[in-house]
């Protein structure tokens, strides 16, 4: 053994005086960003087109239609969901739809109203409703690793 004696590593970090940083907020805590909230207003729009056009083709071809909305809709909250990165990306194409639907089963005056019949509607009303929520609380998506060929970068 040698006269000298190397330091021992310490496991504790580096002693400042700068006071600890809180984390920034997320979430609903966040800030409002024009551009998010514009995203969302997209979304919910899209999901009333979709949730419009859904109910003529599951009236108009009842089981293959009915298939095909529901398969449209699905394409539409886990688009938004993988668009926007969070929950709400799903939620608003969900509102959208379910807005649009519901004020199309309103009906008119003369007492008809637009779905075709009652096991189509409540096939598409209940379908739709049950994909929204599978997409909303489905976990993340994974994220890609661009251009270098390393995970973790």
């Amino acid at each position: 053994m040698s006269s000298r004696q190397r330091p021992r590593a310490s496991s504790q970090a580096p002693r400042t005086n700068a006071p600890p940083r809180s984390p920034a907020p997320t979430g609903l805590a966040a800030p409002l960003d024009p551009a998010r909230i514009l995203v969302y207003v997209g979304l919910a729009v899209l999901g009333a087109a979709v949730g419009l056009a859904g109910a003529f083709l599951q009236a108009a071809l009842f089981p293959g239609g009915l298939l095909l909305a529901l398969a449209a809709s699905a394409g539409v909250f886990y688009g938004g969901r993988v668009a926007a990165g969070t929950q709400l990306g799903a939620l608003a194409p969900a509102v959208g739809w379910f807005v649009a639907v519901v004020v199309l089963l309103g009906g008119r005056p003369e007492g008809d109203y637009l779905f075709g019949e009652e096991l189509g509607l409540a096939l598409f009303m209940l379908g739709g409703m049950a994909v929204a929520v599978m997409c909303a609380t489905m976990a993340r998506p994974p994220h890609q690793a661009t251009g270098t060929g390393r995970s973790g970068t």
